[in-house]
């Protein structure tokens, strides 16, 4: 009888190790869940409209919509604006051949061909912008030399 009495007095114990460990557990879950669900802006959008209306455009960078911290944005946002203001704000522009002027650094002719292939489009690309960065690859097979 006095084993009995023992076991029936650590079992609340174990059942209250349990239940707490089984609300560890839910909180875990929850908390998990509702990271990935967090809503996350995708790769290809800057949360700024295209209307160049600086109002709605500090709206974005104070609301957390951008890819870019809020100094950098407001910074962004006020320099376009002053551009607008001043006329000299260009939208897009011919990238192809800032491009082509950046493969200009390379003095042999191999070299140059490489970067300029690179540049228009026969190369593999990966990345994005917004990750950091697009890489550009391409393969140039060189003969082995005759022996």
């Amino acid at each position: 009888m006095f084993t009995s009495l023992e076991s029936r007095s650590s079992e609340p114990s174990r059942i209250n190790r349990l239940g707490k460990g089984m609300t560890y557990l839910g909180i875990t879950a929850l908390l998990g869940l509702t990271a990935a669900t967090a809503q996350v802006a995708p790769l290809d959008s800057t949360g700024l409209d295209s209307s160049g209306n600086a109002k709605s455009e500090r709206a974005a960078c104070n609301s957390g919509k951008t890819q870019q911290d809020r100094a950098a944005c407001l910074k962004e946002v006020h320099n376009a604006n002053a551009e607008k203001r001043a006329g000299t704000l260009r939208n897009g522009g011919d990238y192809t051949a800032n491009a082509m002027r950046r493969c200009e650094v390379f003095k042999e002719s191999d070299d140059l061909a490489a970067c300029r292939a690179r540049v228009e489009a026969q190369a593999r690309l990966d990345g994005s912008v917004a990750g950091g960065g697009v890489l550009r690859q391409s393969e140039t097979l060189v003969p082995a030399a005759a022996q």
